[in-house]
């Protein structure tokens, strides 16, 4: 094995030693130098030298995960778009499957999957994430063109006070809570959490709400 490869090889051992120390006791619990020492790196700094620090190791995990998610959201956002608009309801709880649904697949992959949502979970969870987890920066990142094709079914009340976001943090903390809790067939959780995704997207804004609403914005407050 050449230098480079073996280097990757090191890398890739590390993240795989992350994602299962993650999905086990969570992203914060776990030191840089347990992963090195899980990974069986001979240098105790290993983690380190390739991630610089731990926000660039969760970054590393993220982007491992990322493609195949991006790749069946996409899909299953292109399939809505070709086939035409449906009715407020149905629309609505399509794209709560485009949410969940290619996150399901992280349940079948053991550790690392597990390891990916518990990380998840965490970030979308802490008062303040030292990084942003969902790509809303990025023009063409799936999620982004999720928000843009679910905004103009919402109630504009709903989408001022984050619905969307909310929507997103609810089933990622069900599926990290899942990942952990020794099933294996995922089939009516992941129909059931659609649907509480839909109903949690389409949920009406109530006349409390609009009240203080509009009484935190007169007051300069986002809610």
């Amino acid at each position: 094995m050449t230098q480079q490869a073996n280097g990757q090889d090191t890398r890739s051992r590390l993240l795989s030693a992350a994602e299962a120390l993650f999905a086990e006791r969570g992203s914060e619990a776990v030191s840089l130098r347990e992963i090195g020492r899980a990974a069986g790196a001979r240098n105790v700094i290993a983690a380190q030298y390739w991630f610089t620090d731990r926000d660039g190791l969760i970054r590393a995990l993220l982007d491992r995960h990322r493609p195949e998610i991006e790749s069946r959201r996409h899909a299953l956002l292109d399939a809505y778009e070709a086939a035409g608009r449906a009715d407020v309801a149905a629309d609505v709880h399509t794209l709560a499957g485009a949410l969940v649904r290619p996150l399901a697949v992280k349940l079948e992959q053991g550790s690392s999957g597990a390891g990916y949502l518990r990380t998840m979970s965490d970030l979308l969870t802490r008062p303040v994430p030292s990084m942003e987890p969902l790509d809303v920066d990025e023009p063409d990142s799936s999620i982004v063109r999720w928000r843009t094709l679910l905004e103009p079914l919402l109630e504009p009340a709903a989408v001022e006070l984050h619905r969307r976001f909310h929507t997103v943090r609810f089933v990622v903390v069900e599926f990290a809570l899942r990942a952990r809790s020794g099933r294996t067939d995922h089939r009516l959780f992941v129909s059931q959490l659609v649907d509480a995704a839909a109903g949690l997207l389409a949920a009406g804004v109530s006349e409390e709400t609009r009240r203080l609403q509009v009484s935190r914005r007169a007051a300069g407050e986002v809610r």
